[in-house]
């Protein structure tokens, strides 16, 4: 069988904005509309493809249509793009580019390749922003058609190449040092002082103190899910952290020890696509300048 484009881009809609009605507004077209065609399309399949919940999931199928229609929208805008088919005067297509990310590479240096790409495509962003080490799960579902991931093996249906290392450095004020670390950084000092976490799946502090011989579950801690002002949170006292050197660390002191390092990789579609050659490029580019060597 064949699968209607426009039956699997209405999936992607679904899933993209997370509801009927969402996806509606964005076709232009009525909620009925795109239930009708999800509907069509799972009686094509023998299967369902969008879980009704809050906010509307892909099943397994479902993520594979979604990839799908990706594709084609990709193929189409550089189709359209290489052969000039807008109107004269007109703008080509605009394109949504979801993409996944880390946060710390958000917050230090990867905005800057979007921007140029986007001042060159008509395309628009969607960031997903994840842990490094998750990162790569998003290209597997289809969610994003690149993305920024500690993972060096290449996803299946990518291709993989280096960008560099984000280091960091354990840092914090000069009177949280004086408090907490008057006779130095030792492993009992490690045990009291509290330190700041980015979130529950965030591994960088907990991976410090074990090198130190720290039980990190033990260890008093904050959440500060957001990497400005996770920086501004040590940079107030309020615990010690792991920030990316490129962040800046005036008026911190230094704990102390190697600095963390952490690889980063890009992963995009294998689909040769001009478009996202040319994002790859970029991001390559400023990762050359900002990163350090692999």
């Amino acid at each position: 069988m064949k699968i209607d484009a426009q039956l699997a881009a209405t999936v992607a809609a679904v899933i993209d904005e997370g509801s009927f009605d969402a996806a509606a507004r964005r076709l232009h077209v009525t909620p009925s509309a795109v239930s009708q065609r999800i509907k069509t399309l799972e009686q094509q399949l023998g299967r369902v493809v969008v879980v009704r919940s809050k906010p509307a999931r892909a099943t397994e199928a479902g993520e594979a249509l979604v990839r799908l229609a990706r594709q084609i929208a990709l193929l189409e805008h550089d189709t359209v793009t290489a052969f000039g088919l807008a109107g004269e005067g007109e703008r080509g297509p605009r394109l949504r580019i979801p993409l996944a990310v880390n946060a710390d590479s958000m917050a230090t240096w990867f905005l800057a390749p979007l921007a140029r790409v986007a001042a060159a495509h008509d395309i628009d962003v969607d960031l997903h922003r994840d842990d490094q080490n998750y990162t790569a799960r998003l290209l597997e579902s289809g969610d994003v058609m690149a993305a920024v991931t500690s993972e060096s093996a290449a996803v299946g249906g990518c291709r993989v190449s280096g960008l560099g290392v984000l280091e960091y450095r354990p840092m914090a004020t000069e009177a949280f040092v004086a408090r907490w670390f008057p006779g130095g950084v030792t492993a009992e000092a490690l045990e009291r002082a509290p330190f700041v976490d980015f979130d529950r799946r965030d591994a960088l502090q907990h991976d410090w103190l074990r090198a130190h011989g720290v039980d990190s579950w033990a260890v008093p801690r904050h959440y500060v899910p957001a990497s400005h002002d996770f920086a501004q949170a040590v940079r107030i006292g309020l615990g010690w952290g792991l920030i990316p050197v490129p962040q800046g660390v005036s008026g911190l002191v230094d704990l102390g020890g190697p600095s963390t390092r952490v690889p980063l990789h890009w992963q995009q579609w294998s689909l040769r696509s001009p478009l996202l050659d040319a994002l790859a490029a970029e991001v390559a580019d400023e990762a050359s300048r900002v990163l350090a060597p692999l």
